[in-house]
């Protein structure tokens, strides 16, 4: 469905200028960039929902409401296809996950444009696009008509209810939620349960509304918060109640509050994951990319199907190759251990994709994980022992 059906009450955002461009943070004029979760697309930037811990912050541009183009669907699509990281069938794509929602009004035909120009690739990579905002029945339709593509819609959930800290009411979401899941045929969804902060969104009605949810999705995630410096930064300069006094690099999410959560598992609708790629894989019945499996405390809340489905394709990477692969990418390979291929000065996008080719974990020796903590912040955690082995 070209652009022009897609919107017909709606003009085109408009492209901003090389001038404008060039004024924005290096980051947002990046429109390709690996992340953790895949090969991210980002050719529209500005956003109004005003959620007070988004991301954008980091970029300079939470200021930034009204959405605009950095360039065309099609020279996006070109870019995408075209990246040195980019391999067909393999390489995990994200649309629009950093600095606008991609179901906004103004957003949404170019969503659904983009991933029309993938579909028509005959591509069948994961294709995940996160949105806390509207979907409507007519979308799914458009939604269900790509048929290459391993379509996941993540509809984010928090259902924090203090408006200083979340203007955006919970209640589209969850109407988007079961919206979505209801007319799903070719694309899978995902309940993103995020983020969670103590003493904020986990009361034990917050943790009911979550499980009530869980019945409109495929899968389950739950997760906690980035609280980067300029976040916390935010939050001062306007007021607002700290979430955490530190502001490490890795996301937070404390070990009592996990098991809360876990301790009435049972009454979820759908399975819960702690990590996005184990639940969006889980939902298209097909192994974890990410190789999670070699970190086996990670499988203790996995259907006994994926498990099995992981355990089939996960294989221990060859240690020649691998360290080749890993010189050429400009880092040193240390060793390959039985849960994942340690390295030195392999800048993070450039381990992504390094592990998602392998489907099998590589972590930077000097940010080491620890057993049991998932790759979580330090916060809220005790008896660290680090997993060099």
């Amino acid at each position: 469905m070209p652009l022009e059906v897609c919107a017909t009450t709606r003009r085109p955002l408009p492209i901003l200028t090389a001038d404008q461009q060039a004024a924005l943070d290096p980051g947002l004029q990046r429109v390709i960039d690996y992340r953790k979760s895949g090969l991210s697309a980002n050719w529209i930037i500005g956003c109004p929902l005003d959620c007070t811990y988004c991301v954008r912050h980091t970029f300079a541009n939470f200021e930034m409401k009204l959405p605009r183009r950095l360039m065309d669907e099609q020279s996006a699509a070109r870019m995408l296809l075209r990246n040195k990281h980019f391999r067909p069938h393999v390489t995990p794509i994200q649309l629009l996950n950093r600095a606008t929602d991609p179901m906004l009004p103004a957003v949404k035909p170019h969503t659904l444009e983009m991933l029309r120009l993938l579909d028509e690739q005959g591509i069948t990579n994961h294709v995940l696009v996160i949105t806390r905002w509207r979907i409507e029945p007519q979308d799914c339709a458009v939604l269900n008509s790509f048929h290459n593509i391993r379509l996941t819609i993540l509809v984010t959930h928090s259902g924090i209810d203090d408006a200083r800290i979340e203007p955006v009411d919970s209640t589209i979401a969850a109407a988007s939620l079961q919206t979505a899941f209801a007319r799903a045929e070719r694309y899978r969804v995902i309940l993103y349960w995020r983020p969670i902060v103590p003493g904020l969104n986990d009361s034990d009605a917050h943790l009911d509304r979550a499980r009530e949810l869980s019945h409109f999705a495929h899968a389950t995630v739950f997760t906690g918060l980035f609280f980067k410096d300029q976040i916390r930064d935010y939050y001062r300069d306007n007021g607002l109640p700290e979430l955490y006094v530190d502001n490490p690099s890795r996301k937070i999410f404390p070990e009592r509050l996990e098991q809360r959560i876990l301790t009435h598992r049972g009454g979820f609708g759908s399975p819960l994951f702690r990590k996005t790629s184990c639940a969006v894989t889980f939902a298209h019945g097909v192994a974890d990319y990410n190789g999670h499996y070699g970190v086996r405390e990670l499988c203790d809340i996995c259907p006994v199907a994926q498990i099995k489905r992981c355990a089939e394709d996960w294989r221990r990477p060859d240690e020649a190759s691998t360290a080749a692969w890993v010189q050429r990418l400009g880092g040193e390979m240390l060793e390959i251990t039985n849960r994942a291929v340690i390295v030195e000065g392999l800048p993070e996008g450039r381990r992504n994709f390094l592990q998602h080719n392998l489907g099998y974990q590589v972590n930077d020796i000097n940010r080491p994980h620890h057993i049991g903590r998932h790759g979580r912040a330090d916060i809220g955690w005790t008896h660290p022992q680090e997993t060099t082995r």
